[in-house]
């Protein structure tokens, strides 16, 4: 076992690979560095002094698979379980999901309604794009976009439609640049083994279960769509950095890594703005390009590769309405990029979660969280860098008003631009108001915030994990640059990392 451990960056995945770390019987000494002042990376929850809890990075994580059951296991041993606020399977957040096509609203078919006659947008019942994928032959290619893949499958007007605005939601990306083997890796495998997706998605499922919990079973029973926490998602890095600290685990914010050197003894030296760091092993949770950059020149390769995996901007426009009445009740909307591609989607956040509305006014409130940009950023708004409040703001409140119907103005006014870039944050910009105060508007830009798992990107972390191996590199990569971007991902990430490393 290494003797200290150096883990870069302090998002969930840096903080979930010390958690672990520190779990172990005769913990190494863990030393986590952090370039800006924030622990949590892009869980980011903002609350009001009126009760209010405003999410600008995930607003809620899904617990199923062995990575779900795994989370919600670190939920419970953090003493977390009674701030759990669950989405049950007969919530409408749970059973309602919508697409914004051809100027409205349309409800995602969920019954057998929708497999037997046309619903729009569709203009086919979808069961023939069911029969489709059990008639068509397996694919033979090592990879294809994800357009590709499901056009073959099931057909254009559910690759154009459906699997364009999932990839939207879930990678802020297009679905014609990303792979489908790395992006959605159960599907491609499912069809490689089964000869077709749904037949190998109904006979392979429900073969992984991590760590149980009480907390599992009962999201299992009670049908979980997703899960938050009472004070925002936040909540979770405060508590596994209050678990850290007593156990020994340093943590170090403003702490930016300027360069990684191996010494003749074969341990990294780590330098600082202020000084250095010396490690046996590294865990790097930096965003890959940001990793590349600090590498010293005799892993250059390395760093060619790192540098390789793109990401893209969004920006998270939260508002506050009070006294509004939605044409539609769910989970929220997605747009397909055929209708407007600046629009990823807006997401209603009161109606899953109504205990992040304001407990102290009568009138209900309606909490939307509009998300810009993406893979069609520098397009639609210009340099990410540079692009100016004002135009976001406008743009997300005609967007809540085109497509929910809310004409009246938002009750909060205050534009505040933030812009990430490897791991530190500056502000860009912030204009009158206070704060949480009356007439505030909130406005987030994370900038390089996810990354893109293009065609070819399993080769790519291929070739990764053998220059590792051949050079014996004492570092381990983890975070939402290599294997899934989701929180379970990044937090299933680092403990495998951890398991690795120790030899578990």
């Amino acid at each position: 076992m290494p003797r200290t451990v150096a883990v870069l960056g302090g998002g969930i995945s840096g903080l979930a690979a010390c958690y672990h770390l520190a779990r172990v019987p005769r913990p190494p000494k863990v030393v986590l560095l952090e370039a800006s002042g924030h622990l949590g990376g892009w869980l980011q929850s903002t609350r009001t002094e009126d009760g209010a809890v405003f999410e600008h990075g995930p607003r809620g994580v899904r617990p199923g698979g062995a990575v779900g059951t795994d989370t919600l296991h670190m939920i419970s041993e953090l003493g977390l379980e009674s701030e759990v606020l669950p989405v049950p399977g007969d919530h409408p957040a749970s059973r309602h999901r919508f697409l914004y096509s051809a100027g409205a609203l349309h409800k995602l078919p969920s019954g057998l309604g929708g497999l037997f006659r046309p619903v729009p947008p569709f203009s086919r019942a979808l069961l023939w794009s069911g029969l489709r994928d059990l008639l068509a032959p397996a694919g033979k290619d090592p990879d294809e976009s994800v357009h590709a893949f499901a056009r073959r499958r099931f057909g254009r007007e559910v690759a154009d439609i459906a699997v364009d605005s999932l990839c939207r939601g879930v990678f802020a990306g297009d679905c014609r640049q990303l792979s489908v083997r790395s992006c959605f890796p159960a599907l491609f495998h499912a069809e490689r083994r089964r000869r077709s997706v749904l037949l190998g998605l109904a006979l392979e499922g429900g073969q992984e279960r991590g760590a149980e919990s009480g907390l599992s079973r009962r999201a299992r029973a009670e049908r979980w769509s997703q899960w938050s926490l009472r004070r925002g998602m936040e909540t979770l890095p405060e508590a596994l950095a209050a678990f850290l600290r007593p156990r020994g685990v340093e943590l170090r914010c403003h702490a930016p890594l300027r360069s990684l050197r191996r010494r003749h003894d074969g341990r990294w030296q780590l330098t600082l703005a202020d000084g250095t760091v010396t490690a046996d092993h590294i865990i790097s949770a930096l965003p890959a390009a940001a990793l590349a950059e600090a590498l010293p020149a005799e892993a250059e390769p390395l760093a060619q590769e790192l540098r390789q995996i793109p990401t893209v901007a969004v920006a998270v426009v939260n508002l506050q309405y009070e006294g509004v009445t939605l044409p539609v009740t769910g989970f929220g909307h997605l747009v397909p990029s055929s209708e407007d591609d600046s629009l990823l989607g807006i997401v209603y956040d009161s109606v899953a979660f109504p205990q992040h509305d304001s407990g102290g006014v009568m009138e209900p409130l309606f909490l939307p969280q509009v998300m810009l940009g993406g893979a069609w950023f520098t397009r639609a708004f210009g340099d990410p860098a540079a692009v100016a409040p004002a135009m976001l703001l406008q743009r997300a409140q005609a967007a809540a008003q085109e497509q929910l119907g809310l004409g009246v103005a938002p009750a909060r006014s205050i534009v505040r631009v933030q812009q990430v870039g490897d791991g530190v944050w500056g502000s860009l910009g912030v204009s009158g108001g206070v704060p949480g105060g009356p007439g505030a508007h909130r406005l987030l830009l994370l900038q390089a915030c996810i990354p893109q798992y293009t065609l070819g990107h399993w080769q790519r972390m291929e070739r990764i994990s053998r220059f590792l191996a051949e050079q014996r590199l004492p570092l381990s990569l983890v975070g939402a640059s290599y294997a899934g971007v989701s929180v379970n991902d990044c937090i299933a990430s680092a403990k495998a990392a951890v398991g690795q490393l120790l030899g578990g």
